[in-house]
C-alpha cells in the first residue's frame, strides 16, 4: 500500500509523533504531500479542508529531509500572513522538531532580540516569518542572507490565499526571489490553503520565478456533514415570518442551555446571537470593525441588563495586541464558555481552542471568507457548524423597488449555494501591474544593494515575477519621477541611490509593510493599551473601542495619543473600513436565487419568508429577466449582475461615455447591486446607446473622471499620476466583464 511505503520513508521521530498520537493512519493530504515532496523536485500546492492536517503533511517530508541530511544554515523557510499565526505554528512544531532536533525559529515584530540573535548566530532548521519581517530582514541585515539563507531548500508558504489578492502576496513573492538570488539559492516552495478556487493559477502563482513545476496533489476527501443555518432580522417591528404564511414546516430549533432570553427591547438579530450563543464557545464574525465593536457592545450591555456576567470578547486590527493575546488565551481554555466577536483577524487558523458555533454577520464578500470562517469550528470530530443572522431595517412605505431586495440574504445564499453545487471558490487576480509595489520595491533594491546604474536597477526589479506586465517605458516615467521629486538621486557617475525624501520614507520601520496604515492614534486607559482609532473625536466626546465606550479626556497629537476613561453608553465605532470586492458569480448566482422557486434546507422561518416575498416582488417588477427596470415615471434601475470591477466599469461608461441627448441625471450607485438615475430617453434608447458604446474599443484609460488621481494603494502617493491613472483603469475596471454582459441583452 502506497501509504504505509510512504510512513515507513518518514523520520522515526516523525513516526513516533503520529503513534503518540494515536493517529491510525496518515490522512489522505499528508500521504499525497509526502509523495510529492519526498519523490520529486517540484513545488507542491497543497488545498484540502480546514483542519485536515496540511500543516503536519508539509512538515512530516520537509522534517525528514532535514533530518536526514542537515543544514548548515536554516533549511526551511515558514512565511505566515500573521503574528498570532506564526506564534501558534511555533508552538505546535517545537515539541515534533524537538525529537529530531531540528531546531524551530520565529521572528516578528513581538520577538525578543536575544532570539534572534542566537539564530543570526546559530542559523538552522526552520524559522518562521511575515512578509514584513522578512523586508526588513532583506533591508537591514543584508550581508548576513547567504550565512542565513546559503541551504535554504523549503519556503512554505501558510494560508496562501490571503497573499494571492493584493500587494502582499506580490510582495511575498518579490521578497522570495530576492533572498534566492541573494543567498544564491533555489528552495522549493510548499503552499498551503484550504480555500483556492483556481488551483492552477494558484500554482502557476505560486512557482512563479522559481523555474520548477508546481504539483497539486489530487486528494479524494470524505463527504463532511455541515450545520448550516441562515435567519432573518428585521432590527424593528414584526418579522418576515409574522407578515406572511410558512412555506413549509420550519425546522426544529437547536437545542440550547437555558437561561434568561435577550432583554425586551433588544435588536432582535443581536438578541438571537445573544440566546444561541449562551453556554458554548462561539466566534461572531463581522465585515467591519465597525461592526464588531457596535456588536460586541451591544451583547455586554445585554449582559449587563440581565444581570449575568460579560461572555463576550472581542478580535479585531486595530486593538493593541494584548488585548487580542488575551481573547486568544481566554478561548482557548476548555472550561469557559466565551464568544468572541471578531474580523477576519480570527478567520485563519490559530488554535484558540473547539468552536462549537460561529456566527456571521450578514454575508461576508467571498466564499473563500465563508469557507475560512465556518470551518474554524468542526474540529475535534465535530461537523463544522455556522449560522447566518442577517439584519435589515423594515423598509419605508415610499422605498423604491431596488432598495426593497434583501440584497445581503441573497448574497449569503449564494456564496453557500455556489460550494455546495460547483464547489466554486474566487479565483486569484492576476492582470494587475502593481506600481505601488512597483516604487517599494525599487526603493528596496536602492536601500539594500546601494548605488545602481538605471540599467542594472531595471534588470534587477522588472525581472522579478509580479512585475512582469511592467514595461521599461513605464519603468522609465517611474524613474524621472522619483528623481525630480527627491525620491531617488543621480551621483556624479550617473547611478541611482536613495534620495533625501526617500530615506524618509524607507527609514520608517512602516516601509516594511505594503498594506496602506492610515495614521492612527493610540488610546489608553490608565496604563493600558487599548487599540488604535483613525480619526479620534475631540476632548470631552465618546468612542467605541474593545468593544466598550470611553471618553475623550485628552490628545495628544504630536505623539498621536488618545486617554480614554470608560463611560456607560453607546456610540458608533470607525476605523476607515472599506467594502469588499465580490465576483461576477456571486452576482449571477444571487439572480438565479431571486429566479428559481426552489427553497434551501438552511433558510428558518424568517429567511424563508423574506425570499419568497422578495421572488415575488423581483418577479413582479422583472428584475431578473430584464436589465433595465422602470420604478415610475422617467426614473430606472439598472441591474447588471456584475462583479464589483465590472460594475465600476459599467457604471462609467453610462456617466463619461453617453450621448447627452440621452438626458442621464442622478446617476446613483449602489456597488455592485445596481444603478439608479432619471432619463429623458426611453429603454431601448439606452440599451442602444450602451451597446453601441462596448461595441467599439474602449480604452480604460478614458473612463477616469477629469483631474481623477485614483489612490488606493500606500505608495501610490510617491507615483507619478500617469502611472496611478494606468494601474486603476487597467487593474480594477473590468471593460470586458462589462462589455460581455452588456452585448448580450
Amino acid at each position: 500500500m502506497p501509504d504505509v511505503r510512504i510512513f515507513d520513508r518518514l523520520a522515526p521521530f516523525v513516526r513516533e509523533f503520529v503513534y503518540e498520537h494515536d493517529w491510525e493512519s496518515l490522512r489522505a493530504i499528508q500521504v499525497a504531500a509526502a509523495d510529492a515532496i519526498l519523490n520529486t523536485d517540484a513545488n507542491v500546492l497543497l488545498t484540502s479542508a480546514t483542519a485536515s492536517g496540511k500543516t503536519e503533511a508539509a512538515f512530516f517530508p520537509i522534517l525528514t529531509q532535514l533530518w536526514e541530511r542537515p543544514s548548515p544554515t536554516v533549511g526551511c523557510l515558514y512565511v505566515g500572513p500573521l503574528k498570532a499565526l506564526i506564534n501558534d505554528q511555533f508552538y505546535r512544531l517545537v515539541d515534533l522538531c524537538e525529537q529530531g532536533g531540528v531546531p524551530v525559529w520565529h521572528w516578528h515584530g513581538d520577538v525578543s532580540s536575544s532570539h534572534k540573535a542566537k539564530l543570526m548566530k546559530h542559523p538552522s532548521g526552520i524559522l518562521q516569518i511575515t512578509p514584513e519581517s522578512l523586508e526588513a530582514l532583506l533591508l537591514r541585515r543584508h550581508a548576513a542572507i547567504p550565512s542565513l539563507f546559503g541551504d535554504l531548500r523549503f519556503v512554505v508558504i501558510d494560508e496562501v490565499h490571503s497573499l494571492l489578492r493584493g500587494d502582499r502576496g506580490a510582495q511575498t513573492l518579490c521578497l522570495l526571489e530576492r533572498l534566492s538570488r541573494l543567498a544564491r539559492v533555489s528552495p522549493r516552495r510548499v503552499g498551503l490553503s484550504a480555500t483556492i478556487g483556481d488551483a492552477e493559477a494558484t500554482a502557476r502563482i505560486l512557482g512563479a520565478g522559481t523555474g520548477r513545476p508546481t504539483v497539486v496533489p489530487q486528494v479524494r476527501e470524505a463527504g463532511q456533514t455541515w450545520r448550516l443555518s441562515m435567519e432573518h432580522f428585521y432590527t424593528s417591528g414584526p418579522q418576515a415570518a409574522s407578515q406572511a404564511p410558512i412555506l413549509r414546516e420550519p425546522a426544529p430549533p437547536a437545542p440550547d442551555v437555558d437561561g434568561p432570553p435577550a432583554p425586551a427591547l433588544a435588536d432582535p438579530g443581536l438578541a438571537y446571537v445573544f440566546e444561541h450563543t449562551r453556554g458554548r464557545k462561539c466566534l461572531v464574525f463581522a465585515n467591519s470593525r465597525e461592526e464588531c465593536e457596535a456588536v460586541t457592545s451591544t451583547l455586554r450591555s445585554y449582559c449587563e441588563a440581565n444581570g449575568e456576567p460579560d461572555r463576550f470578547l472581542i478580535h479585531h486590527g486595530n486593538l493593541s495586541s494584548s488585548l487580542r493575546q488575551s481573547a486568544e488565551e481566554l478561548m482557548r481554555a476548555d472550561d469557559l464558555s466565551l464568544t468572541t466577536c471578531t474580523t477576519s483577524t480570527l478567520e485563519l487558523g490559530i488554535d484558540i481552542g473547539r468552536l462549537e458555533r460561529a456566527f456571521q454577520m450578514d454575508a461576508p464578500f467571498t466564499v473563500s471568507a465563508f469557507l475560512q470562517r465556518m470551518g474554524r469550528t468542526g474540529r475535534r470530530g465535530q461537523p463544522p457548524e455556522m449560522w447566518f443572522v442577517m439584519r435589515e431595517d423594515q423598509n419605508e412605505p415610499r422605498s423604491l423597488l431596488p432598495e426593497r431586495l434583501p440584497w445581503k440574504l441573497l448574497q449569503g445564499i449564494a456564496l453557500v449555494q455556489l460550494y455546495l453545487e460547483e464547489r466554486w471558490v474566487e479565483p486569484p487576480r492576476e492582470r494587475r501591474r502593481f506600481y505601488s509595489l512597483l516604487y517599494h520595491q525599487t526603493m528596496a533594491t536602492l536601500a539594500a544593494d546601494g548605488e545602481q546604474t538605471p540599467a542594472s536597477l531595471a534588470a534587477r526589479v522588472l525581472s522579478l515575477s509580479p512585475f512582469a506586465k511592467v514595461s521599461l517605458d513605464d519603468y522609465r516615467v517611474l524613474l524621472r519621477h522619483l528623481v525630480s521629486t527627491d525620491q531617488i538621486e543621480r551621483t556624479e557617475t550617473g547611478g541611482l541611490i536613495v534620495g533625501l525624501a526617500g530615506e524618509r520614507v524607507v527609514n520608517d520601520f512602516r516601509f516594511y509593510g505594503v498594506f496602506v496604515e492610515s495614521e492612527e492614534y493610540a488610546v489608553r486607559s490608565e496604563s493600558q493599551e487599548l487599540g488604535t482609532v483613525v480619526q479620534p473625536p475631540p476632548a470631552g466626546e465618546k468612542l467605541a473601542l474593545a468593544g466598550r465606550v470611553w471618553i475623550v479626556e485628552e490628545i495628544d497629537h504630536k505623539k498621536r495619543l488618545v486617554y480614554v476613561t470608560e463611560v456607560k453608553g453607546k456610540v458608533p465605532a470607525y476605523f476607515g473600513e472599506c467594502p469588499g470586492d465580490i465576483h461576477t458569480h456571486v452576482l449571477e448566482r444571487m439572480r438565479e436565487v431571486l429566479r428559481e422557486p426552489r427553497d434551501y434546507a438552511y433558510l428558518r422561518d424568517n429567511a424563508r419568508s423574506r425570499l419568497g416575498a422578495a421572488r415575488l416582488e423581483a418577479r413582479e417588477g422583472g428584475v431578473a429577466e430584464h436589465p433595465l427596470v422602470n420604478l415610475g415615471g422617467d426614473t430606472w434601475a439598472l441591474f447588471p449582475w456584475l462583479g464589483t470591477y465590472a460594475f465600476l466599469a459599467l457604471e462609467r461608461v453610462l456617466k463619461l461615455r453617453m450621448p447627452t441627448s440621452l438626458g442621464i441625471k442622478g446617476v446613483d450607485a449602489c456597488r455592485p447591486y445596481y444603478l439608479q438615475f432619471r432619463i429623458a430617453a426611453g429603454k431601448d434608447e439606452l440599451v442602444g446607446a450602451l451597446q453601441e458604446a462596448f461595441s467599439a474599443t474602449i480604452d480604460p484609460a478614458c473612463l477616469l473622471f477629469p483631474g481623477e488621481l485614483p489612490v488606493f494603494d500606500k505608495y501610490d502617493e510617491h507615483l507619478p499620476p500617469k502611472l496611478v491613472r494606468k494601474g486603476f483603469a487597467e487593474g480594477v475596471l473590468d471593460v470586458n466583464g462589462a462589455r460581455e454582459r452588456v452585448l448580450g441583452w
